[in-house]
């Protein structure tokens, strides 16, 4: 690499008349399922030229094909079934000394974020039917039977993120999707034990990653539970010691998933839950740099642009990055509205890249615009402006390390 390449978390927020499919779909009322493909492929066009002439040089489909980063593998896996929650309003996800430190301040984000659920899945009915949307409410998904993975929506995701490119010659594309810590929110009924049953997700999940490399495409692994995991085992009593062998057990299923895959095709996506929060319980990068490092990558993108994790870009100085392999530092965030300066996004990357070397620093995000179809995390119009800023920030950096 001569230069710093600009590329970000994956999800993006998805454009109205395709959410109006979604909330369709999320109901079980039928529909038309060529419109929808067509609407579907026109989505996944329009966001890439969207990445391209923000200046973005490494994109993906924005997720447009996902209702959520995580349930759509769920929905792509037989041996599953849902089940009614009831949660009386309470937020679905996991416990945490992060709650327990600040409730009220979750209470008040937890009602908001439902809010904005409810608002953005009527809005996208009433755009096509004038109807409001009813809320399918929160489901559990239990493993119940033998997990067998069906192609069928992978398949057409490759094929329109493949035909957009086209028209982007020089373009270099990844496809993002979960890592087997994702079976946190998988009940298990019918594996022996946990072991087995991360290890069967990963023999599934190893059919889905084998499948994008060989379309030619890039991988990319979202890890979101691996870090917050820690906060939840520690709220419930248990010790660092607990938490690190239920995340080496993940990571190993992870390198089982990731077995024959070329490493240089492979980015590592980590976050530490990205919901708005205050994140004062994450655990430090430098107490767990090392399980990260363990995964089979070639290219690790964490959060590096937040105000919680801003500071770890000095983990570097200490820890050496394994030859061959590449950091993304999140340098924008979607955590905020603000919207970074090329000038800061600049220096976040030029800090760093004298650490590791200017050749294996790529510019990235924190963590997607959108963490599901409707759960998005800032406007459309910040969402743009801030990968334009962080493609700026890549240019400016450039000139600064190379000289041009």
């Amino acid at each position: 690499m001569d230069r710093i390449l600009a590329t970000h978390a994956g999800s993006l927020i998805r454009p109205t008349e395709l959410l109006s499919f979604l909330a369709a779909r999320e109901r079980g009322a039928a529909g038309d399922e060529d419109a929808y493909a067509r609407c579907l492929r026109d989505s996944v066009a329009d966001v890439v030229r969207r990445q391209v002439e923000a200046g973005i040089d490494v994109v993906d489909d924005g997720e447009m094909g996902k209702a959520s980063w995580i349930t759509y593998l769920y929905e792509r896996v037989s041996g599953l079934e849902t089940r009614p929650m009831a949660t009386g309003g309470a937020s679905i996800l996991p416990p945490s000394r992060d709650r327990q430190a600040f409730p009220g301040a979750y209470a008040e984000l937890d009602a908001l974020d439902e809010a904005a659920n409810r608002q953005s899945t009527a809005a996208a009915e009433a755009a096509t039917s004038g109807n409001e949307a009813e809320s399918a409410g929160a489901v559990a998904w239990v493993c119940t039977g033998p997990l067998r993975y069906d192609r069928t929506a992978l398949d057409r995701d490759i094929a329109n993120l493949t035909a957009a490119l086209a028209d982007h010659q020089g373009a270099t594309a990844f496809l993002p999707v979960v890592a087997p810590a994702s079976a946190y929110w998988l009940t298990n009924e019918y594996y022996a034990d946990d072991e087995e049953f991360v290890f069967a997700l990963a023999d599934v999940l190893h059919e889905e990653y084998r499948a994008i490399v060989d379309s030619g495409l890039l991988l990319q692994v979202d890890d979101a539970v691996l870090m917050h995991e820690c906060d939840t085992i520690m709220s419930r009593g248990g010790s660092f010691e607990d938490y690190r062998r239920w995340a080496e057990l993940r990571v190993r299923a992870l390198n089982h998933a990731l077995r024959t895959i070329p490493e240089e095709r492979v980015r590592y996506h980590l976050c530490f839950g990205s919901w708005h929060g205050p994140h004062a319980f994450d655990p430090p990068l430098r107490d767990v740099v090392d399980l990260v490092l363990q995964v089979r990558a070639g290219a690790y993108a964490i959060e590096q642009a937040n105000p919680r994790h801003e500071h770890e870009w000095r983990v570097w100085e200490d820890v050496k990055l394994p030859d061959g392999k590449k950091l993304i530092p999140g340098v924008v965030t979607h955590h905020t509205n603000v919207v970074e300066h090329p000038e800061l996004v600049a220096q976040r990357l030029t800090r760093l890249a004298r650490v590791v070397g200017r050749e294996n620093v790529l510019a990235g995000t924190d963590c997607g615009f959108a963490q599901g179809a409707f759960v998005k995390r800032v406007h459309p119009e910040i969402q743009w402006a801030k990968l334009t800023s962080l493609a700026e920030g890549a240019r400016l950096a450039t000139k600064e390390l190379w000289g041009s």
